[in-house]
């Protein structure tokens, strides 16, 4: 892990879960159950990392034109996070919490089977094969759906004057 402040708060975490959940435990095994916590923390990081990548994917779409000079990620400029460690103005926090609210709008206006294929996959991070069998179709059903709903998000969010 490359980021020193994520790692710390990683084992601030996993030491908090585990005095909370396993504080009455004996203390031979508090060092084993620590490990086990810490292995779920990051890998729960790295999942989230993921579905961030996802997202900067899709939103990217919105300016597929873009050039080489404007390198932002697209969720640096959406993401608000309380004891997030981005720096900014009581303006730019509020244009970032009102974009979220118009793509979470914006996701809730999605047919139902897109919906619920785009949030399978990309915020649960089921693969298509599981999306397919919790949907209770063919994992072309799946492709299909999530491509549209990916390419309605990106139309609904450019009309709305969401750009990266």
């Amino acid at each position: 892990m490359r980021d020193d402040e994520a790692a710390l708060d990683i084992v601030q975490d996993a030491m908090l879960r585990l005095a909370e959940k396993y504080g009455d435990r004996p203390a031979e095994e508090l060092p084993l159950l620590f490990h086990r916590i810490m292995q779920n923390a990051i890998r729960d990081w790295y999942r989230r990392q993921r579905v961030r990548s996802l997202w900067t994917t899709l939103l990217s779409s919105l300016h597929p034109g873009r050039g080489e000079e404007d390198e932002r990620d697209p969720l640096d400029t959406l993401e608000v996070e309380q004891g997030s460690y981005y720096v900014g103005g009581p303006g730019e926090l509020l244009e970032r919490s009102q974009a979220i609210e118009i793509i979470e709008q914006e996701i809730a206006r999605l047919p139902a089977r897109q919906r619920e294929a785009f949030l399978m996959r990309y915020w649960e991070e089921l693969d298509v094969a599981e999306t397919a069998m919790a949907m209770g179709c063919s994992e072309g059903s799946v492709k299909t759906h999530c491509s549209r709903a990916a390419r309605a998000l990106a139309t609904a969010l450019k009309a709305r004057g969401i750009t990266p």
